[in-house]
């Protein structure tokens, strides 16, 4: 089967778009959403610090329309300082534009008794009023016991007049913003066990889910976003991590076998494959330069990718794992560039 609509996007000129007064196409895909049940607007692209981006390259996604921005300040901490300028910038006390930013903040010390410590290195860090959403970071097989502890802080860290706000006042001093916000407006958690996101997915105390996904590992698919009605306003937030790569390899390498001419997805196009699922509302990227920003905003632009192409990826994901050997699947299945 031929597919005639994978060229290479075309490039958005920096000087056509404002955040102020973004217009991006209507589409199936829409570049802003609604948050789950959180009153936050997110882009569907967010940006994390992974791949060490820069503070001017940070502000430069800003501007072209990503408001969602993930900071670690302990693991990897190295990695991402380097966009730590730009978010004091954005988020910072006495930024003109903090209300148009969604910054989530990730901590991977699963311990309720050094919670307030990771929250203070962040305010100490980034200079801010508040964090939108405040991650529990890396919840894997053997945390649920500690995460479960750390969940019932919720009610202590969350919202307006928490226990937690009422520290922060007294050690970095009242704003209004503050005392509007609450030091964190929601909690999420990170999981690498999907067993644990399915367990948590409809807590009261969680607000957003953030788990692996890509085409070579799909199991969210069906434990976690087809678990939830995209209708349901009380649903959490979802977000996506690893949409490129794999214990296979980068996933914008060919795996083995595949025949010549075969479509092979570019990292915009693993972008969307995440997206287009079910209540994926924000993909974490690891973007490093202006060029990979523009690239993946053009992606998003294209639309959710039709139920073809989503079918061949599945494929092509099986046989980067060696799950599908290339002489297994009908021909029909294969897409190949026109």
């Amino acid at each position: 089967m031929e597919i005639a609509n994978l060229e290479r996007p075309l490039i958005v000129p920096s000087n056509t778009l404002t955040h102020v007064n973004q217009k991006f196409p209507e589409s199936d895909l829409p570049f802003y959403r609604k948050f789950g049940r959180t009153d936050l607007t997110v882009s569907c692209l967010g940006l994390g610090g992974g791949g060490s981006i820069s503070s001017d390259d940070t502000l430069y996604a800003f501007d072209q329309g990503i408001n969602y921005f993930f900071y670690s300040s302990d693991l990897h901490h190295y990695i991402y300082s380097s966009m730590s300028d730009a978010l004091r910038k954005l988020c910072g006390r006495g930024s003109s534009v903090r209300e148009k930013v969604v910054l989530a903040t990730v901590t991977y010390i699963k311990s309720p008794e050094v919670a307030l410590a990771a929250l203070l290195d962040q305010f100490v860090e980034l200079g801010i009023d508040y964090i939108d959403v405040l991650f529990w970071g890396w919840i894997g097989t053997n945390d649920a016991s500690a995460f479960q502890d750390c969940l019932q802080l919720s009610p202590d860290i969350r919202g307006k007049n928490s226990v937690y706000q009422r520290t922060i006042e007294r050690l970095f001093g009242t704003s209004e913003r503050l005392k509007k916000m609450g030091a964190v407006r929601y909690i999420g958690a990170s999981f690498h066990d999907i067993n644990l996101a399915q367990q948590w997915l409809h807590s009261p105390l969680l607000d957003v889910v953030m788990v692996r996904h890509n085409v070579a590992h799909r199991s969210a698919q069906n434990q976690v976003f087809n678990q939830l009605d995209a209708q349901d306003s009380q649903r959490p937030g979802i977000v996506t991590f690893k949409s490129t790569g794999s214990h296979s390899g980068v996933l914008w390498d060919a795996p083995s076998g595949l025949p010549a001419g075969c479509w092979q997805p570019s990292v915009p196009d693993l972008y969307r494959y995440s997206l287009s699922q079910n209540c994926v509302d924000v993909c974490l990227t690891g973007l490093r330069s202006r060029e990979e920003i523009d690239a993946a905003i053009a992606g998003v632009q294209q639309g959710k990718l039709t139920p073809a192409q989503l079918d061949y990826l599945n494929l092509y994901g099986d046989l980067h794992r060696n799950r599908l050997k290339v002489q297994e699947i009908p021909q029909e299945r294969l897409l190949y560039c026109a």
